[in-house]
């Protein structure tokens, strides 16, 4: 009986404690839902303020999609995120502000975001001067990236001991060729077109020569866009300003003075009588960074026009199903673009791609509801950072396709991916694997630990593999053939998987002009004819506050564990390297994660 008792009352301890410790999670989680839905403070805007961009704050294409998803369940806290087009309209509505007297550019520390989005911000602050409102850079250390978006500014001042980092572009790529041979584990690759180098990293331990060719050419034309856009706003050649990378002429604040990479060589007081003299105080530079100007309020003037624009977001790998919220889900996105369709009150939709492709059939569902969205309204379609592989898949029907000059786009190609570890479990753990099977080819594809076989494919497997490859590649060709107006044989000459920037792009018909995402909604607004009167939404998908906690925590974002403890290449290329192996069948997607900052 004693033991009973004791039994008992240990169990109901625990249950009381294990209720309690729910509870104390329920209330976290409650206050911080609260601290994200009314933690925007009222903000008081003098009218000598002066915007202050500093990208402090993560800018996003995607807004986030209600308060809870700004909450940091690792660390519980309230995470500020900007939306680019928060950060667009923000500029642009500085420029007409009277109580806004000019833009201090100060990113010091530099928060790395690509170069595409880093241009259509400076492209922004460049059409912010037209205003005739003053812009001034200043920071204690220039990156590479942060010299770029300050050379949009009137005068790039730098701290007397600070730097410049001024070294040409780079993309590396990480190969596990090597890791694979010391686990016996054999890569099995079916891939149409030279340049696919998407499945390199697994078969070779360096870059192919064409993957090497495409490769300079894209940093090649990316570097020598940046030259030029430097050259325009520093007054310097670009043949001085390659030659100063190359030399490595521009290393401390002297040489940044002397080579007029910089106009003066001063202190952060300094600067800031400078801001105090252009916006008219006397003390102290009235601020307002850029996250507290975007956030606020604005003022509705008469009624909101039923004509709507509709911006849809396809950001991240492309996967079959409804996908995550880091993840383009061929029937959830497909499903929006539907609803788009049926709305009379939607006019046009703009399709905003940041994406390196993923499943080639989860990207013909998203194709073919872009084709029928077409039919009844005006499509435009913005890319990102990335819209190559699926991306560029789901891209080809639009009337119109815009870009950046470092949007990296093309990879007109598909293959596909097995790994045979038979040899790697009998020979390092002892694990041998036998089957039952109806037909030769019933464990074809069956996965062990969700990443591998374990036997070889036949010939005959191989053979019929490459005609399915075959097969979504002219498919693939024929949507790009059909959407841009071009010949399969044009298609197929500058396809086979190879990669272009924005810039090449346009010469070879991909895309048909350069342009952010304000562009490309004023674009879809002229087309419907509504140039003068409509407002801009983002549609979402309705989920109640218990839902969306429940997404959050879900096991598809439980890899931001992993993220939050190692950071940089390994987990880019961890995360890249998942993601393949997940997907079952054939794939487009782009041949590597590349970062050129």
């Amino acid at each position: 009986m004693n033991s009973f008792f004791k039994t008992f009352l240990a169990s109901l301890l625990a249950f009381v404690v294990a209720n309690i410790l729910i509870a104390v999670f329920l209330v976290v989680i409650f206050a911080s839902f609260v601290a994200a839905t009314f933690s925007t403070k009222t903000v008081q805007i003098d009218s000598e303020s002066i915007l202050k961009i500093d990208l402090s704050e993560p800018i996003y294409d995607n807004p986030p999609k209600g308060p809870i998803y700004t909450i940091d369940f690792t660390s519980m806290t309230v995470q500020n995120r900007l939306s680019m087009i928060d950060v667009l309209n923000a500029i642009e509505r500085a420029s007409i502000d009277p109580d806004i007297q000019g833009i201090y550019i100060n990113v010091d520390p530099y928060v790395g975001i690509s170069t595409a989005r880093l241009d259509e911000i400076r492209q922004a602050i460049l059409k912010f001067k037209e205003s005739g409102k003053f812009v001034i850079s200043y920071a204690n250390q220039y990156s590479q990236g942060s010299y770029y978006l300050a050379t949009a500014a009137d005068n790039v001042y730098l701290n007397p001991e600070g730097g410049l980092s001024w070294v040409g572009l780079a993309i590396n790529t990480m190969f596990f060729k090597g890791a694979l041979e010391k686990l016996d584990i054999q890569p099995e690759v079916i891939r149409h077109g030279q340049f696919k180098s998407a499945v390199e990293p697994f078969i070779l331990d360096k870059m192919s020569p064409e993957n090497r060719e495409q490769m300079n050419m894209l940093v090649g034309t990316i570097w020598n866009n940046i030259l030029k856009n430097v050259s325009e706003a520093r007054g310097i050649d670009t043949v001085t300003l390659n030659r100063y990378a190359t030399e490595l002429t521009v290393t401390d604040a002297e040489s940044a003075r002397e080579t007029k990479m910089v106009d003066d060589l001063l202190y952060y007081n300094d600067v800031n009588n400078i801001l105090c003299e252009l916006s008219g105080v006397e003390d102290e530079p009235q601020f307002i960074t850029l996250g507290e100007y975007a956030r606020m309020p604005l003022k509705h003037v008469g009624r909101l026009s039923k004509n709507k624009i509709a911006v849809v977001y396809a950001e991240g790998d492309i996967v079959d199903g409804k996908g995550s919220e880091e993840q383009i889900g061929g029937e959830s996105l497909s499903a929006k673009l539907a609803d788009m369709r049926e709305d009379d009150d939607v006019k046009a939709v703009v399709l905003r791609i940041n994406s390196g492709g993923g499943s080639a059939l989860a990207s013909e569902v998203i194709w073919h509801e872009m084709e029928l969205l077409r039919e009844q309204k005006p499509v435009i379609v913005s890319m990102g950072d990335y819209a190559a592989s699926g991306g560029y898949y789901i891209a080809a029907p639009a009337d119109v396709i815009m870009a950046s000059p470092y949007t990296i786009t093309g990879s007109i190609g598909v293959f596909g991916l097995m790994f045979n570890a038979e040899k790697s479990f009998k020979d390092k753990l002892g694990i041998t694997f036998d089957v039952a099977k109806t037909n030769p080819s019933a464990d074809l594809g069956r996965a062990v630990f969700g990443f591998a076989g374990v036997r070889p494919m036949t010939e005959y497997e191989k053979n019929v593999m490459q005609k399915e490859v075959e097969r979504v590649y002219n498919t693939f060709v024929k949507h790009v053939a059909d959407g841009r107006n071009l010949t399969v044989e044009q298609v197929d000459k500058i396809g086979g998987g190879r990669v272009w920037s924005g810039v090449s792009a346009a010469q070879i018909g991909l895309i048909d002009g350069f342009g952010g995402l304000k562009e490309a909604i004023a674009v879809a607004a002229d087309r419907a004819g509504v140039a003068n009167d409509y407002r801009v939404v983002s549609p979402h998908e309705k989920q109640d506050s218990f839902s969306q906690i429940l997404n959050m925590l879900s096991e598809a974002n439980a890899g931001k564990h992993f993220e939050n403890q190692i950071e940089g290449d390994i987990v880019e290329n961890y995360q890249y390297l998942i993601n393949m192996l997940q997907r079952p069948g054939v794939q487009a997607v782009l041949p590597c994660k590349i970062d050129i900052q």
